[in-house]
């Protein structure tokens, strides 16, 4: 599968109920504008070895920032945010 960063970079949006979960999920709060600038930056910053797509959704596992971030793959919404568990 050949993933486009710069397609996801662009194009990349968000719904209103997201931002509060993101907030609740990264236990952060961080207003929209802050948020975006904070996802925009991360997935920039992230490696393409680091995207995968599986069904409908890209995954991008940021290591650096202990976070997954969950993209519908059609519409370029964020879908959530997860913390990763360091062991």
């Amino acid at each position: 599968m050949n993933i486009k960063k710069q397609n996801i970079l662009k194009n990349i949006c968000y719904t209103e109920l997201v931002y509060e979960r993101i907030n609740k999920k990264l236990n952060i709060k961080f207003s929209k504008k802050q948020i975006q600038e904070y996802i925009f930056k991360i997935l920039k910053d992230t490696d393409i070895t680091s995207f995968t797509k599986i069904g409908k959704n890209f995954y991008v596992m940021s290591t650096k920032n202990n976070i997954r971030i969950t993209i519908n793959s059609n519409t370029f919404r964020i879908i959530t945010v997860d913390k990763i568990e360091r062991k």
